[in-house]
């Protein structure tokens, strides 16, 4: 039971040895564990300080990167509609461009047909003037073979003209 029950003697050099301890402890080795755990206290408080900071930033450039975002998307919808008018625009000028061709085409094919048709009919009355003067000089030929039957004729026309 020694060890339970201390001696008197144990117990007062135990606490001499304590008081050295806590005296030596007090002058040479607490000033510097209270001054390293004031430093660490500071570094902990000022890392604090920075996190918040860099949250704060953080915050700052994340608004500022969803600004960007909706500006881009802004800019990209805006070239979007440039495009899309563009492409109207493209397209009505070719549909332009096709409809004035083909108005083209048909007053080309109108004027084709209208010289065409200009042409049948001056070759149709050259035609039948050709056969009514060979017609009708077969028949003053046949007619006037007799010569007394020709200033028969010649006389009934003079008399016309002269009662005009």
């Amino acid at each position: 039971m020694g060890l339970v029950t201390p001696d008197y003697g144990l117990l007062f050099w135990m606490l001499l040895s304590f008081s050295i301890l806590l005296f030596i402890l007090k002058k040479f080795a607490w000033k510097p564990i209270l001054l390293g755990l004031k430093n660490r206290e500071d570094f902990i408080a000022k890392a604090l300080k920075q996190a918040e900071e860099a949250k704060a930033e953080l915050a700052k450039i994340q608004e500022k990167n969803l600004e960007l975002a909706e500006k881009a998307r802004i800019e990209r919808e805006k070239d979007f509609q440039e495009a899309k008018a563009f492409r109207e625009k493209l397209i009505d000028e070719a549909k332009e461009e096709a409809r004035l061709e083909a108005q083209k085409m048909i007053d080309k094919s109108r004027e084709l047909i209208r010289q065409e048709r200009d042409a049948a009919k001056k070759e149709l009355y050259q035609s039948v003037s050709a056969l009514a003067i060979n017609l009708s000089e077969k028949i003053l030929r046949k007619q006037f073979a007799d010569v007394d039957k020709q200033r028969e004729y010649v006389d009934e026309l003079i008399k016309e003209m002269s009662q005009n």
